[in-house]
């Protein structure tokens, strides 16, 4: 039954189409998998870090995601130690895994101005702490926060390589390269 409901796992085409529906899915629903993905960087040690993030832009014709930040945020000083990222996103009704590998480029300041006035006032507040975000404080609340334009980051990530699972009644796996035009290939799951 479920190889049924999951037709678009049997060609490279179908399932890259499917990849991006959910990525874009997760934009637009704040209940779909790919609205809460995992973004790992390495930070200045060389040591991995992941953290869920909030996926804000899926566009499959540039091949790109955007995800906003506090610009003081310990990923931000990842990304500019190692401009590099990778995504992961699980999404379980459909038995696939998305692994996404990036190039990041931090966006700030007064080119973001059209960005910030359309977020809401609850989501200007998440950027915008004293002190800054990642410092030390002496209680969970021991913290002060108000929108701060300078202090809000987009992250533009350009995907240059997907990994793609689909772990249906038979497992496919296939690869994706920006530099060959997204063909894709299959590989052994």
């Amino acid at each position: 039954m479920t190889e049924e409901l999951h037709e678009w796992a049997r060609s490279l085409d179908t399932l890259l189409d499917q990849t991006w529906k959910r990525l874009a899915r997760g934009v637009a629903d704040r209940r779909a998998p790919a609205r809460h993905p995992t973004l790992a960087t390495v930070d200045h040690a060389g040591l991995p870090q992941a953290r869920t993030v909030v996926l804000r832009s899926a566009d499959p014709d540039t091949g790109q995601l955007r995800i906003y930040t506090d610009r003081h945020a310990d990923k931000v000083d990842d990304v500019q130690a190692h401009p590099f990222a990778a995504v992961h996103v699980w999404d379980n009704v459909a038995h696939l895994q998305m692994r996404l590998g990036a190039e990041v480029e931090i966006l700030t300041g007064e080119t973001l101005a059209p960005v910030w006035t359309q977020l809401t006032d609850h989501a200007r507040s998440c950027y915008g702490f004293h002190p800054a975000s990642g410092g030390a404080i002496a209680d969970g609340l021991a913290y002060e926060k108000w929108p701060d334009l300078t202090a809000f980051a987009v992250l533009e990530l350009t995907i240059k390589h997907m990994d793609i699972l689909h772990l249906g009644y038979q497992h496919r796996r296939a690869r994706y390269h920006r530099g060959d035009g997204w063909a894709g290939q299959w590989v052994v799951p």
